[in-house]
């Protein structure tokens, strides 16, 4: 039986992103006979916007992807930090940088996860996600939502958490919040059940 090959595609500004997109690799690789392989979109901003940003240095072990190795992957998991309720402009400027392998289609029935990280309640928790979804409904991609089948840590209330029936998130706060367990913990879950997903359609 072939491979099913999952890309982790993320960007990640302050490296929250970044926590969740190795757990969501972790998840990924726990199934039997899929491989789960973490990539970066290119940053937008300047080197020195970064460095006025405070922004920690990118992962080094984690190369950038160009649009059309997408089509390598049998499915995908993209994981952005929310920009005012949208993903931040770096993804953004990926897919629209994707327009050679729309016109082709190339990634029609293909399965996608979202995962994210927002600074608040109020960030956009559901919102990042739901305009998220156009994006992979314009390339024909199958859009993967959590549902509640990660169980009773959908319905945790004694602890702040984030993400939602349309996948994994974080909160940030100002920067100094980092994901917590339970987070982490759902993140592994979303890779693991989008990977059983993928794994099923390619077979």
């Amino acid at each position: 039986m072939a491979t099913t090959k999952i890309y982790i595609v993320y960007y990640s500004l302050h490296g929250h992103v970044e926590t969740m997109a190795r757990e969501v690799q972790r998840g990924v690789n726990a199934v039997e006979g899929v491989e789960g392989t973490l990539w970066q979109v290119p940053e937008t901003l300047s080197d020195v916007i970064l460095q006025k940003m405070k922004a920690p240095p990118k992962a080094n072990d984690v190369p950038e992807i160009r649009p059309e190795q997408l089509v390598e992957a049998d499915g995908f998991l993209f994981g952005f930090p929310s920009r005012f309720g949208v993903m931040s402009a770096q993804c953004k400027a990926f897919f629209d940088a994707s327009h050679e392998i729309w016109e082709t289609q190339a990634l029609a029935g293909k399965p996608a996860g979202i995962f994210w990280s927002t600074g608040f309640h109020g960030g956009g928790q559901e919102l990042t996600a739901l305009t998220a979804v156009t994006q992979l409904a314009h390339h024909g991609m199958i859009f993967v939502p959590l549902g509640y089948t990660f169980g009773k840590g959908m319905y945790e209330m004694n602890e702040v958490k984030g993400g939602s029936s349309y996948g994994a998130g974080t909160f940030a706060a100002d920067g100094s919040r980092q994901p917590t367990e339970l987070e982490l913990q759902q993140a592994f879950y979303q890779g693991k059940y989008v990977a059983g997903i993928a794994k099923k359609l390619k077979n």
